[in-house]
């Protein structure tokens, strides 16, 4: 149970960090394709660090024989999660704002009256 709850956290930490580039990439300016594009790309290696770390710091415990379902479960959870949230997010994100009438123009933000 402790290792799926931590799995959890790691999992929305990966769509968080997705998500937040995107909108980033939005309020630069950039078209809705090119921002889901560029997450996907930018934003993987601190995904698979994240991950990494994961692996690593759960491997220590692999020969406890009380934890080592613990460190099974999370190390398999981070790799399983990083690569299906790794697509998935930006492609969900994608086609619900793709779609959405209402979608927020992003215009380039302007400072000292130069814009960006």
């Amino acid at each position: 149970m402790i290792g799926f709850i931590a799995g959890a956290g790691i999992i929305v930490r990966n769509s968080i960090i997705l998500v937040d580039f995107i909108e980033l990439r939005r309020r630069q300016g950039a078209p809705l394709n090119q921002a889901v594009i560029d997450a996907g790309a930018i934003r993987f290696r601190p995904m698979l660090l994240t991950a990494a770390a994961v692996v690593v710091g759960a491997s220590v415990i692999l020969t406890d024989p009380i934890f080592q379902g613990l460190a099974v479960s999370l190390i398999a959870g981070a790799v399983a999660s990083t690569f299906l949230s790794w697509p998935t997010i930006p492609i969900l994100y994608y086609m619900v704002h793709s779609h959405s009438k209402s979608e927020i123009t992003c215009e380039p933000e302007v400072h000292q009256g130069v814009a960006q």
